[in-house]
């Protein structure tokens, strides 16, 4: 049963949070998984209304209620913003971190304000999400980037994505070198090393694509990793413009690496932690701590299953900036509830592009020059 809130709110959303990360996703509906979000994500509403200024102005200009009877009926902001204000619900001397998120030099990155108990929470979330998905033991793990991106200063979320990758592996190899060309002598160490045992592989879906598999094809090499399980996502859009799909993506995985299992993930800067992963049967899942609603671009009305929208994701963590609740520029629809094969309960959704007139802005769309 969803805990309820006594005056001591932010102990009963902090116990709230660790019971629900507890619940199995292959046993919560979507509607009990829904009771136990609501308490939290009102709380999480009530509190940027007292900490941030600038939410509570956005609220108060659409007459938004104290708190809302049910998930549809959450405030949420354009992602967009964080873009624009520097949006923070703590004091300064408590920012432990301040996330950027990818940008072209002709866009302005996204700044997410961190605290400890924030960044803490969005980790071990991430950790409870992947270990249902790549086990608990920490794999060798090949990073189909360059080990220069950790090292900028500027911490931008390409590199938030590859540090927090990094947790689930181990004896990590960069597979590019800093010209963002294949470092054979690198790859070939590692597969010699470890072809006869799983391994992790992480890569920006475009950059593995663009930077690995071709680069593989190009010169006639197959890697022996058949153990392998793949891990990659986001610059789905110019795989789109090639007329790749996620079919085609996954054969080209399979023929080149043999791998044995991939899976994609939908995730963003502005709510790390709680990430869609695709399952065995490739739908992505919302989390048990996160959910998705998506909206009539028109109206803003709730869509039905399978109807084609703009995503809305949601998040429980988030509490030293206004990120529980945002409208994302991306397209979608709610494909299933409750009804995965994979056992997985909930939502599922699909990614179908960017809003028109959106510019790019995935983690793996940032690097320039790229050719295949």
């Amino acid at each position: 049963m969803p805990l309820a809130m006594t005056n001591n709110k932010k102990a009963d959303y902090d116990l709230a949070l660790s019971e629900l990360m507890r619940q199995d996703p292959t046993l919560l509906t979507q509607e009990q998984k829904e009771q136990h979000l609501l308490p939290l994500f009102n709380f999480l509403h009530q509190h940027h209304q007292q900490h941030c200024s600038e939410y509570q102005n956005i609220v108060a200009a659409n007459e938004q209620q104290i708190s809302a009877t049910n998930v549809d009926a959450l405030p949420f902001l354009a992602v967009r913003l964080f873009k624009q204000l520097k949006l923070s619900s703590i004091a300064p001397e408590d920012i432990f971190k301040v996330l950027q998120s990818s940008g072209t030099t002709s866009q302005t990155a996204a700044q997410v304000i961190l605290d400890k108990d924030t960044s803490a929470r969005q980790s071990k979330t991430l950790v409870n999400i992947l270990q249902r998905t790549i086990g608990k033991q920490r794999l060798p793990m090949l990073i189909i980037d360059s080990p220069n991106i950790v090292k900028d200063p500027k911490f931008s979320a390409r590199a938030a994505g590859i540090q927090g990758l990094a947790f689930f592996g181990r004896d990590h190899a960069y597979a590019l070198d800093d010209n963002m060309q294949p470092n054979w002598p690198v790859i070939e160490a590692f597969c010699e090393k470890y072809h006869e045992q799983p391994v992790l592989i992480f890569g920006f879906t475009f950059m593995l694509w663009a930077y690995f598999i071709q680069a593989l094809k190009q010169q006639n090499r197959q890697l022996d990793l058949s153990q392998a399980i793949v891990l990659h996502s986001g610059g789905w859009k110019k795989l789109e413009a090639q007329k790749v799909d996620n079919v085609t993506f996954k054969a080209a995985i399979k023929q080149r690496i043999g791998a044995l299992k991939v899976h994609n993930f939908y995730g963003m800067a502005e709510q790390v932690g709680t990430i869609f992963v695709e399952c065995s049967h490739g739908h992505l899942h919302a989390p048990l701590l996160a959910d998705v609603i998506v909206r009539n671009p028109y109206d803003m009305s709730v869509c039905g299953i399978g109807e084609q929208g703009i995503i809305q994701v949601l998040s429980a963590l988030p509490t030293s900036y206004p990120g529980f609740s945002l409208l994302t520029e991306d397209m979608g629809r709610v494909t299933q509830i409750d009804t995965c094969p994979c056992g997985h309960l909930g939502k599922t959704i699909s990614i179908d592009g960017r809003l028109p007139k959106t510019e790019v802005r995935g983690c793996s769309d940032t690097q320039a020059g790229a050719t295949v």
